[in-house]
């Protein structure tokens, strides 16, 4: 490989990150999900899953799950029934994008916490 083609092929690369560091516009629709996992993907509860961090593939693939009946959950079925294609691209590529946070377990509750 040529100096050149090494150059080349090195802004190509640095492109492509930044491109992706550039990330997606917040979608309209961001705004069903936020009830539960929060407008950034971070879960206002715990019973609820965070979003933020999650592959775009896994999250596209849980939607589709979700609008077949192949996964089941009745809020879930809903709230995906009414998500396009582009809706669902664009929701995926946003929570993907945003920065995951650690799940730190609280050790002082739960069922075999001391009181």
């Amino acid at each position: 490989m040529t100096t050149k083609n090494i150059v080349l092929a090195g802004l190509g690369l640095a492109f492509a990150a930044s491109a992706h560091a550039e990330g997606v516009a917040k979608p309209d629709k961001v705004a069903v999900c936020a009830a539960c996992h929060g407008e950034n993907g971070v879960a206002l509860q715990p019973i609820y899953p965070n979003l933020a961090g999650q592959q775009a593939s896994y999250i596209e693939h849980a939607l589709h799950g979700y609008q077949s009946g192949e996964r089941k959950n009745p809020i879930m079925g809903a709230q995906a029934s009414g998500l396009g294609e582009a809706d669902i691209k664009q929701l995926a590529a946003w929570f993907s994008q945003q920065p995951a946070k650690d799940y730190v377990p609280d050790v002082d509750a739960g069922p075999t916490a001391k009181k």
